[in-house]
């Protein structure tokens, strides 16, 4: 069988205007493959809403948490009214919702008295805009002509029990699949599955944490040995730069994963790294595509795409961070310094998203989030007591008020003058690079600048680079 998972997120299926289109979205593909799965998430700004409703009843605020409960159950019920014509289906449809409603308030209610909430019991809370949603998108398929199922992802997806960011055990999800999913799609039954859900090997509810939904379409395209994975967002692709920074970005018609991995780690809220690893092991392409302006081809990710080695693809940023510098003359050949840094760092709980060294041995500088500054410095201050009381470590001090600057492309490393122009972009502007790290995948070069010049970086690199590249490639 051929066969395409499609994901809509949150703002693709977040109005009654969205769920058409994507119902349409889905009723034109249907009609090309011989097996189609949609993943869908909550509606946008549910989930949030949801872990707002735990978060008042841990605190005891009964009045907050019944109040956001009732704008749930608005919110879906006001979808379901203007969308689903069938006055029986749409009885069932009301009761389904107020009964995920009630499991909330009965939720809220222990949590309320206990003061506290499990992990576990966050996963069951946060499923709830999810499960409420793919019942509403499949009965609107149906009512479009579309023969569909919902599918709770409990069903087909095995984790293990890291609950609130859990790990997919792919052999056991692979067996529930061809038995629970596969069947439909033989019979030309669209399913429409919960996204961001799983289960445990006991089948108790968990999540599968940050980009929940773009892992569950990656996951059901390994399982299924999918052809395709399209992603459905509000944006016409992956884009080349901030179009509220650069208003001249554009979308790139071709990534490789490693380039979108790169990009996602470094800040472009693009897809959550973990999302693609799945298809990368099968290696099927994934697609970025706009549910509201579905004739644009959009970005297709794939292992070799056609786009030229050596290209600067994109510029990113990750902002709110703090460069962290232990220096001192006395380190120079003092093995274990390293060592000792960054398990003085690690035991913060922090991640180091750059680092940098100096040939010479005599400074360490990394970059990290500035709200984990002050622990930071903490740690490496009592890790380092001897050092400084000697003077071998002169100081340990942070930098506020910086953001690592990355530009992206394939085969970078291996293509002369590709830092000579990204460099010089910067220097003819008069921006000071703070500090440069490139890894030896190829793919990025990342400098640490300071936040007042970031944009202006952003916008100097991409003119002078990406858009000069493409001119003469034209």
């Amino acid at each position: 069988m051929k066969n395409l998972v499609m994901k809509f997120g949150g703002t693709s299926v977040g109005s009654v205007q969205a769920l058409t289109q994507a119902a349409n979205i889905v009723k034109d593909q249907a009609a090309h493959w011989d097996g189609v799965v949609v993943v869908v998430s909550a509606m946008s700004g549910v989930t949030n809403t949801l872990l707002q409703c735990a978060q008042a009843a841990t605190r005891g605020d009964e009045d907050t948490y019944t109040r956001l409960i009732s704008e749930l159950r608005f919110k879906h019920l006001k979808v379901l009214d203007s969308l689903i014509t069938n006055p029986s289906k749409g009885s069932d449809l009301t009761g389904m919702i107020e009964q995920h409603i009630n499991e909330l308030t009965a939720i809220c209610s222990s949590v309320h008295v206990l003061g506290e909430i499990t992990p576990r019991g966050l996963d069951t809370i946060s499923s709830l805009g999810e499960r409420m949603n793919a019942r509403i998108f499949s009965a609107l398929l149906n009512q479009c002509g579309v023969s569909s199922q919902p599918m709770n992802a409990t069903q087909l997806i095995v984790t293990d029990s890291n609950f609130q960011n859990a790990h997919p055990l792919m052999e056991a999800t692979r067996t529930k699949v061809q038995q629970n999913l596969v069947p439909l799609l033989e019979k030309g039954i669209v399913a429409v599955v919960t996204g961001f859900i799983s289960a445990n090997e006991e089948g108790i509810t968990t999540t599968l944490g940050r980009g929940g939904s773009d892992y569950t379409s990656s996951i059901l395209g390994d399982a299924l040995d999918a052809d395709e994975v399209w992603t459905w967002t509000d944006v016409d692709g992956v884009m080349s730069a901030d179009p509220r920074i650069v208003p001249s970005a554009r979308v790139i018609p071709e990534l490789s994963f490693s380039e979108v991995g790169e990009l996602a780690y470094f800040g472009a809220k693009v897809l959550h790294p973990k999302t693609i690893r799945p298809i990368i092991e099968r290696n099927i392409p994934l697609w970025v595509k706009n549910t509201f302006n579905p004739s644009h081809p959009g970005t297709r990710i794939s292992q070799n795409p056609s786009s030229a080695p050596g290209k600067v693809t994109a510029i990113t940023t990750i902002r709110d961070l703090s460069m962290i510098t232990v220096a001192g003359r006395g380190m120079l050949g003092v093995p274990g310094i390293a060592a000792r840094t960054f398990s003085a760092v690690a035991r913060q709980g922090t991640s180091v998203l750059m680092i940098s060294q100096s040939s010479s041995e005599q400074s360490i500088c990394f970059v990290i989030p500035t709200e984990n500054s002050p622990e930071v410095i903490r740690s490496l201050e009592e890790e380092m007591a001897l050092e400084l009381m000697r003077k071998d470590i002169d100081r340990i001090w942070a930098q506020d008020n910086m953001v690592i600057l990355t530009v992206i492309g394939a085969g970078m490393r291996e293509t002369p003058g590709v830092s000579a122009r990204v460099f010089g972009a910067l220097g003819r502007s008069q921006i000071n690079v703070i500090a440069i790290a490139q890894g030896s995948s190829e793919y990025s070069i990342s400098m640490v600048v300071s936040a007042e010049d970031a944009d202006h970086a952003i916008q100097q690199i991409h003119r002078e680079v990406i858009e000069n590249e493409k001119g003469s490639e034209s």
